[in-house]
C-alpha cells in the first residue's frame, strides 16, 4: 500500500511517499481502508516531533480518517468488513490503510459524504467539547472565535450559532473574514488592521464577550482576555502561533472570569460514553445539513506534504482534505456538500 511517511522528523517537505507493508490488525483491532483523511494542525507538530504524542518513527501523519473496514482482529465483534466509519487515529492516516484500535472507531451513517466526515473528529469534535462542556455557552451570550478562518475557527462559528451565542469572528485578513461571515459570524475584527481590544469594546459596547475561542495563543490573548465581561470563560484551545501566552493572572481576578483548559483527547480516554453521546449529536447534525464542513482543498496522497505546509504556514481557510486512490475512484470529492 502507498504511505506518507515522515522517516526522520523535519519540516513538511521531508515527507515521503513510498510502498509499505500492509499493516495487519492484532487483537482488539480494525484495519480501515482509507477513503478519506483531514490535515490538521497537530499534523504539522507531530512530523517535528513538538507534539505530546511520540508515535516511532518512521510513521505516517493522519490522525482523522473516514473510510470502509476491511479487516478485524481477534475479539472484534462491534464490526464487520464493508462498515463505514471515522476515527482520530493520532497518527497513521495518511496511508491507504490503517489500523485502529475498536475503541477508537465510529459508525459512519449511511448519507453522509466521507470528506464531510472526515473533518468531523477532530475541528467540531474538540469545539463541541468546549463550547457545550467546559464553556457551558448558552443562547444570547456572545462568543469571540480567533483564528475563525481556520478549520477549527470555522467550526467554531457554526457551532456557536448552532447554539444560540452571537459570533464575533477575528481573523488576519479581509479574505478569511468574508468566509466567517459566510459561515454565519455576526461580527468580523480584522486583527491585522484594527486593535483587537478596541475591536471588542466597539462591538459589545465595553460590556466584553462571555466565551472566548482561542486555538492561536501568541500576542492576542492578554488582548482578548481583557475584552472578556463580567463571569466570562476563557477557551484554551491551542497554540498555532507556536507562542504559548503568560498573561497577567490578575486579569481573571478582576474580570471574575474562568480560564478554562480544553483537551479533547483526554476527555474521549476519560469519559467515553459522553464522548460519543456529543460525536452521536455531531453526526445527526452534520446528516440533517445544520453544519457543513468547509472544505477549502481537497488533495491526493501525494500531494499531503503541500497541505501541511498550508496549514503550518497558516494560509489554510477551512479544512483541507487528503483523498486516497480508493477514495477518488468512490467518488469522495463528488460526494461533499462543503
Amino acid at each position: 500500500m502507498k504511505a506518507v511517511l515522515c522517516q526522520q522528523y523535519g519540516p513538511p517537505e521531508s515527507l515521503v511517499v513510498q510502498d509499505v507493508p500492509m499493516p495487519q490488525p492484532g487483537p482488539g483491532q480494525v484495519r480501515v481502508a482509507v477513503h478519506a483523511a483531514s490535515a490538521n494542525f497537530p499534523d504539522t507538530l507531530i512530523i517535528e516531533n513538538k507534539y505530546q504524542f511520540k508515535p516511532p518513527l518512521p510513521f505516517s501523519p493522519g490522525g482523522e480518517v473516514a473510510g470502509t473496514v476491511d479487516a478485524v482482529g481477534d475479539g472484534v465483534t462491534a464490526f464487520k468488513a464493508g462498515d463505514r466509519v471515522i476515527a482520530a487515529c493520532g497518527w497513521g492516516g495518511f496511508a491507504e490503510q490503517v489500523v485502529v484500535d475498536a475503541g477508537k472507531l465510529t459508525p459512519l451513517p449511511e448519507g453522509i459524504a466521507m470528506d464531510a466526515a472526515a473533518s468531523l473528529l477532530v475541528t467540531y469534535g474538540t469545539t463541541h467539547y468546549a463550547l457545550r462542556e467546559r464553556a457551558h455557552l448558552q443562547p444570547g451570550e456572545t462568543l469571540l472565535v480567533l483564528g475563525a478562518a481556520g478549520g477549527t475557527g470555522l467550526s467554531a462559528i457554526e457551532l456557536g450559532k448552532r447554539m444560540g451565542a452571537r459570533v464575533i469572528a477575528a481573523a488576519s485578513s479581509d479574505e478569511k473574514l468574508a468566509v466567517c461571515r459566510q459561515m454565519g459570524a455576526d461580527e468580523t475584527i480584522n486583527y491585522a488592521t484594527e486593535d483587537l481590544r478596541a475591536g471588542l469594546k466597539r462591538l459589545t459596547g465595553d460590556v466584553g464577550v462571555d466565551v472566548v475561542y482561542d486555538p492561536v495563543g501568541g500576542a492576542y490573548t492578554e488582548a482578548a482576555l481583557r475584552g472578556t465581561a463580567w463571569n466570562g470563560r476563557y477557551l484554551v484551545i491551542g497554540f498555532t502561533t507556536g507562542e504559548i501566552p503568560r498573561p497577567p493572572l490578575n486579569l481573571a481576578l478582576l474580570k471574575g472570569c474562568a480560564i478554562v483548559g480544553v483537551f479533547y483527547g483526554a476527555f474521549n480516554a476519560k469519559q467515553p460514553a459522553r464522548s460519543a453521546e456529543l460525536t452521536a449529536e455531531l453526526l445527526g447534525w452534520l446528516k440533517d445539513g445544520s453544519i457543513r464542513p468547509h472544505i477549502a482543498q481537497r488533495l491526493p496522497l501525494e500531494q499531503a506534504a503541500q497541505a501541511l505546509r498550508t496549514l503550518a504556514d497558516r494560509r489554510a481557510t477551512g479544512k483541507i482534505v487528503i483523498s486516497t486512490a480508493l477514495g477518488r475512484r468512490h467518488g469522495v470529492a463528488g460526494e461533499s456538500r462543503g
